[in-house]
């Protein structure tokens, strides 16, 4: 597996999932705005009920994909996102992400649904104030949108909505009622949307010959989703012990912000139309509920200081984050001196200037323990930033030290858990690490950073048959079982391979060839 420096690459700042290329781009974009959008008439009613009224959608049962292809469409989109540059493939943001979604879910755990998905939470580098929901509990942030929640309750409003979106499986019920025909008109509308950023008159072009009437009387129906989904969302708010006038405030930050950049755009493909009768709904709604007061979590402050370095990434959006850090300091409270500090020290460690680093980083850690403790006295995500500057400068038996202390006073961080293994690689601890990596495969086997990282520890011992049979592992685990295939041929022509490689490599060669047979066979009966 990579450092946490190679596998995050950071272009400059742009739209994500509307500029992923090829069928990547058209798989993510249209399902992606079906998620948050085209919701039709056949949405069953609320499973979430607390005297709130919620609006009958239809018979949840009929018309409806199953759970379990909801799931597999939804895994398979999330395949095709995770390759794309603007997916953040950060350990710290994706962990604070997830721990913070769970938090919500586990307020009202019949928010579940009822397919009961194993939701993932995660972000996309992307400049629009927006978030979305795929199909089978997977659920994404706008870098932008985690930038401008000016509290961890404005941030659980959004999040919190998407959950509803989930929870009452408005993907599946459109997609089921539709046959996913849908989707081929549906690409040239969405086509057209990306060509009006630059060329309005191809955008007009590009309409033509799609169901633009159609989807418009779609719209009728997604409002009534996007309210149901407020209305849940609100719930989930409410118990989790967030303040639910955030929904509002935040709800009515994204409407001013949108009328900046969706001009030219046709009405029925914003992605979550946010009326006034929305807000007045959600208003009415919180006006007698007692006010609450969520004192934002530490890594709220941190993470948000290191996304805005990932989604600008250069020379310029460094200096527009300084400024930022810098007015974090002139606040002088604890939380935002240490926020503040870790954002410059990051964008030093970025510039290379590891000693400004070091030092920054020993500042924040300075303003955090200063005082009464909070959370705790200790981040994760301060942890990660020391690793990697102590490996950047060549100090990789200190990195190896400083993993393990933090993976025991952090044990549920399975970021922190692979770090430590690629610090001993780095330390050329070679055979510690692949006696850890197996023990921690055995335990997490759904992992495929973790044959990653083992592939790469037989690979410096020059074990050739076990790093392929690790890749071809890593592969299936990410849905790419024809690659996962090859590395297995490659496994068995080695120059090192065994009898006992050879029988290793065909049993696991006749499983993939199996599953594989059965995805196409599956494939064939969705057309």
């Amino acid at each position: 597996m990579k450092s946490s420096n190679d596998r995050i690459p950071l272009p400059r700042a742009g739209p994500s999932i509307l500029r992923l290329s090829g069928r990547c781009r058209r798989r993510a974009t249209i399902v992606a705005v079906l998620a948050a959008l085209f919701c039709p008439a056949s949405f069953g009613a609320a499973t979430l009920t607390d005297n709130v009224n919620l609006p009958s959608l239809g018979d949840s049962d009929r018309q409806s994909l199953s759970p379990l292809t909801e799931r597999k469409l939804g895994e398979t989109i999330m395949r095709d996102i995770r390759r794309n540059p603007d997916y953040l493939d950060d350990a710290p943001t994706l962990e604070y992400m997830n721990d913070f979604g769970n938090q919500l879910l586990a307020a009202r755990p019949e928010a579940r649904g009822e397919a009961s998905f194993d939701y993932f939470f995660f972000v996309v580098r992307d400049p629009m104030l927006n978030a979305f929901a795929l199909p089978g509990g997977f659920i994404a942030a706008h870098s932008a949108l985690l930038l401008a929640a000016q509290s961890e309750s404005e941030l659980a409003s959004v999040i919190s909505h998407e959950i509803g979106h989930v929870a009452q499986r408005h993907i599946a019920r459109m997609l089921g009622q539709q046959k996913q025909d849908m989707l081929i008109p549906l690409a040239g509308v969405i086509l057209a949307v990306l060509a009006a950023r630059a060329n309005p008159d191809a955008s007009a072009a590009l309409v033509v010959g799609s169901e633009g009437v159609a989807l418009q009387r779609q719209l009728n129906f997604s409002r009534d989703a996007e309210r149901e989904a407020d209305r849940v969302g609100l719930q989930i708010l409410r118990d989790a012990g967030f303040e639910t006038a955030g929904m509002v405030a935040f709800f009515g930050r994204m409407q001013t912000a949108s009328s900046g950049y969706s001009e030219g755009i046709p009405a029925y493909l914003r992605s979550h139309p946010l009326t006034t009768e929305r807000i007045a709904d959600i208003q009415a709604r919180t006006r007698d509920l007692r006010y609450r007061q969520h004192a934002d979590t530490l890594d709220f402050q941190l993470i948000r200081a290191r996304v805005r370095v990932l989604q600008d990434d250069t020379s310029q959006g460094w200096r527009d984050a300084s400024v930022i850090y810098a007015a974090q300091l002139l606040q002088k409270t604890r939380t935002q001196t240490v926020a503040g500090k870790y954002g410059l020290s990051l964008v030093a460690y970025r510039r290379g200037d590891y000693a400004k680093a070091r030092g920054l980083l020993q500042e924040a850690r300075t303003a955090l323990h200063s005082g009464a403790p909070r959370d705790g006295g200790e981040s994760s995500v301060l942890d990660y930033l020391g690793i990697d500057l102590l490996l950047a400068s060549g100090k990789t038996d200190d990195a190896v030290t400083l993993a393990n202390t933090a993976r025991n006073r952090f044990p549920l961080s399975r970021g922190l858990a692979r770090r430590y293994a690629d610090t001993l690689l780095a330390a050329g601890r070679t055979d510690d690490a692949i006696a850890y990596l197996r023990d921690q495969i055995q335990l997490y086997r759904q992992e495929s950073e973790l044959q990653e990282q083992l592939a790469k520890a037989y690979s410096a011992k020059g074990k050739l048959v076990l790093q392929h049979l690790a890749l071809a592992e890593a592969y299936a685990l990410g849905g790419s079982l024809p690659a996962a295939m090859d590395q297995l041929r490659i496994a068995r022509a080695a120059p090192d391979a065994s009898f006992y490689d050879q029988a290793l490599v065909d049993a696991r060669e006749r499983d993939f060839e199996a599953r594989w047979r059965e995805e196409l066979a599956d494939s064939k009966r969705s057309k």
